[in-house]
């Protein structure tokens, strides 16, 4: 018997077969939470599954969030709220629109970019290897 199920409960049994909502950290929810909010005041709650949204739009914008937070901006200086959290929420409407139907797909021309990552992978390796006194 694992950890996952009891013998003394059949429901055990059946909720392991079922999305593990529960590993969704709660923290993470309740900050993408404020932000939807933040969102829903400024443009009208779930306004992407009307209008619809452009894929470009929020992928630009999760970059931008990232970037502010990985060069050390913890907040979103219009909302001061967490740009990660923003950058969470940006990728909640993508999902969402996608599903809902109302996705502007206007992504660039597709090419393999696990390939290509691959390639640059091998590069660096040997980048690394020919200098290894740097260190990096």
């Amino acid at each position: 018997m694992g950890t996952d199920t009891k013998l003394t409960n059949p429901k055990d049994a059946i909720g392991c077969g079922k999305l593990p909502l529960d590993l969704v950290p709660d923290t993470a929810v309740a900050w993408q939470a404020m932000v939807h909010l933040h969102g829903a005041l400024k443009y009208g709650p779930w306004n992407w599954r009307e209008a619809g949204v452009r894929s470009s739009i929020y992928v630009a914008a999760l970059r931008r969030h990232v970037a502010a937070w990985w060069n050390g901006e913890e907040l979103d200086p219009e909302s001061n709220l967490p740009h990660l959290a923003h950058a969470a929420a940006c990728l909640n409407i993508l999902m969402d629109a996608k599903e809902c139907g109302k996705l502007n797909d206007d992504r660039p021309p597709h090419i393999s970019i696990s390939q290509f990552h691959h390639k640059l992978n091998e590069m660096t390796k040997a980048m690394k290897d020919q200098n290894p006194k740097t260190g990096i």
